[in-house]
C-alpha cells in the first residue's frame, strides 16, 4: 500500500508540475506574440518596404494546456491597392497552440524535445482567398505545423494541398498535386534553412496563334541554408534538383530538359563575399531530338559586403519608385531606359573593392564533341581611380581592370546540333545533314572573313583579351578605339 501511495504521489506531483509548467508557458506565449508580430513587421519593412502590408494578432484565448489566436495580415493603407491585398482585405491565420514543455501534439508523434509550444496553422476563408478555397472544397489550401523552442527558434512544416485552377476567361489552367516545405529559423530570423519537395506543376495557356501550350515541372526539390552577414546581406548555400521540365505546343513536345542539378554556395570572409554557382542539364531535347547536355560554372569573388547591401537597398528603392510612376507601365521603352539608368548609376557602388567574375565553363556537349565558353573579368574600384577620363579607354578603365574570353565551337558537335534542329523543323534526314554542314561551314568562313574567328583543327575559335586600353583579338593587338571601330561599328581598318 505504501509503495502504491508513493507512486500515486509521484504521478500527482508530476501532473501538478506539468500543469504549472504548461500554464506558465501559455502565459509566456502571450507576451511572445507581441515580439513575434513586431519582428515580422520589421522584416516586412526591411525586405518589402513598399508592400504596404502589416501583421497583427487578435482574439488570443489562453488555456492551461493550449491556446488559440489569429494572426491577421492586412493592407497598411486604406486607400491604395498592392500586389496581394486591397484595402479592407486580409489573410487570417488560425493558430491552435499546444503549450510546452512537452506539447501533446509532439508527444503523439513521439517527439520528446522540450519546446515552448507546438502550433498548428490554417488559413481562414476570407474574401481575399475565397477563389482559392473554392478549389480545395473549402479546406485551407496551406497548413503548417511549427515547433517553437524556448530560445525562440522555430521549425515549420508547410503542407500544400493539390490545386486545379481554371481561368474561364483566358483558358489558363494551373494544376499541382501539392507538396511540402520545411523551414527552420533562429529566434531573429538571421539563420534560415529550408527544403521542399514538389512532385508536379502543370500550367496550360495559349500562345499568340491560339494554340494550347502546356508547361510541366516534375520532381522539383529545393534546399538551402541562409544567414545574414554582419553587414545585413543574406548569403546562402542552395541546391535545386529538377527531374524534368517540358514545354509542349498543340500536344507536341517542343522543349524538354531532363535531370537539372543546380548548386550555389557563398561565404563572407572579412567583409568580402565570394561564391560559386554551378548548373548542369543532362539532356536537352528539341521536339524529341537530342541536343546533348549543358553545363555552367560561375565564380564571383571579393564583392564588398557593405557595398552589396548599399547597392541592393538603393537599387530596389529606386526601381520601386520607378514602377510607381503613373503611366510608366504603358511606356515600355521609357520603363527600360529608366531601369538601365538606375543600374548604371548604382554600378560603381557594387564594384567597391575590385571584385571579379568568371565563367569556366559554359559548355554544350553531345556524342560528336564539346563546345565551351570561358570568361574572366577583373573589375576596378571606380572610387580608387583618380582624374577624369580623357577618352573611351579611360572611361572603361575606371571600372574594368582586365578581361579574358575564349569561345571554342566544336564543328562536329555544332553540325550534330544543327542536324537535329533541322529534323525538328521537318527536314528529311539527308536534307537536315546537308543543311547543318552548310550552316556550320558558312559560320566558320564568315567568322574568318570578318576576322572574328579562327579555324583550328575541327574547332571554330575566337579569343579576346583587354588590359589598360589595349585589346588582343585572336592574336591581333590594337587600341580599344580601333577595336570598337572595326568590330562594333563595322568600319574597315
Amino acid at each position: 500500500m505504501k509503495k502504491n501511495n508513493v507512486a500515486a504521489g509521484v504521478i500527482i506531483a508530476l501532473g501538478v508540475i506539468w500543469t504549472g509548467a504548461a500554464w506558465f508557458t501559455g502565459k509566456q506565449l502571450e507576451s511572445y506574440m507581441d515580439e513575434l508580430v513586431q519582428n515580422a513587421n520589421t522584416q516586412l519593412n526591411a525586405y518589402a518596404p513598399n508592400s504596404r502590408l502589416k501583421l497583427r494578432y487578435q482574439d488570443y484565448q489562453r488555456g492551461v494546456f493550449s491556446s488559440h489566436a489569429e494572426l491577421v495580415l492586412q493592407a497598411s493603407s486604406q486607400t491604395e491597392d498592392n500586389a496581394l491585398l486591397k484595402p479592407g482585405q486580409s489573410f487570417v491565420f488560425n493558430e491552435k497552440i499546444d503549450h510546452g514543455p512537452f506539447p501533446f501534439v509532439q508527444l503523439r508523434r513521439f517527439t520528446l524535445i522540450p519546446s515552448m509550444a507546438s502550433v498548428h496553422t490554417e488559413l481562414e476563408n476570407t474574401d481575399a482567398l475565397k477563389t482559392l478555397f473554392a478549389l480545395t472544397d473549402n479546406k485551407s489550401p496551406i497548413n503548417a505545423d511549427t515547433r517553437i523552442g524556448y530560445s525562440g527558434a522555430t521549425d515549420t512544416a508547410l503542407h500544400f494541398l493539390p490545386l486545379n485552377y481554371l481561368n474561364a476567361q483566358t483558358d489558363q489552367r494551373v494544376a499541382t498535386n501539392g507538396g511540402t516545405l520545411n523551414v527552420s529559423a533562429d529566434s531573429k530570423g538571421d539563420k534560415v534553412s529550408l527544403d521542399s519537395d514538389i512532385d508536379s506543376i502543370a500550367i496550360t495557356s495559349k500562345n499568340e496563334m491560339g494554340q494550347p501550350v502546356l508547361f510541366t515541372v516534375n520532381g522539383l526539390k529545393l534546399s538551402g541554408n541562409t544567414h545574414l552577414t554582419p553587414e545585413g546581406v543574406r548569403i546562402d548555400d542552395q541546391k535545386i534538383v529538377l527531374e524534368k521540365l517540358n514545354a509542349s505546343i498543340n500536344g507536341k513536345d517542343a522543349l524538354t530538359l531532363q535531370k537539372l542539378n543546380g548548386t550555389s554556395s557563398f561565404d563572407n570572409q572579412a567583409g568580402k563575399i565570394s561564391g560559386n554557382v554551378d548548373y548542369q542539364v543532362d539532356k536537352v531535347h528539341l521536339q524529341g531530338h537530342d541536343l546533348g547536355e549543358a553545363k555552367l560554372s560561375m565564380k564571383l569573388a571579393r564583392f564588398d559586403a557593405q557595398a552589396v547591401k548599399t547597392f541592393s537597398d538603393n537599387y530596389n528603392a529606386q526601381m520601386q519608385d520607378l514602377l510607381n510612376r503613373q503611366g510608366l507601365a504603358n511606356d515600355p521603352i521609357r520603363d527600360q531606359a529608366g531601369g538601365n539608368s538606375i543600374l548604371i548609376n548604382n554600378l560603381p557602388t557594387l564594384l567597391k573593392g575590385a571584385p571579379s567574375v568568371s565563367i569556366a565553363p559554359l559548355s554544350g556537349k553531345n556524342d560528336k564533341g564539346e563546345s565551351t565558353f570561358n570568361l574572366t573579368v577583373n573589375f576596378n574600384d571606380p572610387a580608387s581611380v583618380t582624374g577624369q577620363p580623357q577618352n573611351l579607354a579611360g572611361m572603361v578603365d575606371r571600372v574594368l581592370k582586365n578581361l579574358s574570353a575564349k569561345l571554342v565551337i566544336s564543328m562536329p558537335m555544332a553540325t550534330e546540333v544543327m542536324r537535329n534542329v533541322g529534323l525538328a523543323e521537318g527536314y528529311s534526314t539527308d536534307d537536315a545533314q546537308k543543311l547543318a554542314d552548310q550552316q556550320v561551314k558558312g559560320l566558320a568562313a564568315m567568322g574568318q572573313m570578318f576576322r572574328l574567328t579562327q579555324q583550328q583543327d575541327n574547332n571554330i575559335v575566337t579569343s579576346l583579351q583587354y588590359t589598360n586600353g589595349q585589346v588582343n583579338m585572336n592574336g591581333d593587338a590594337m587600341p580599344l578605339e580601333q577595336f570598337m571601330s572595326r568590330y562594333m561599328l563595322g568600319m574597315p581598318q
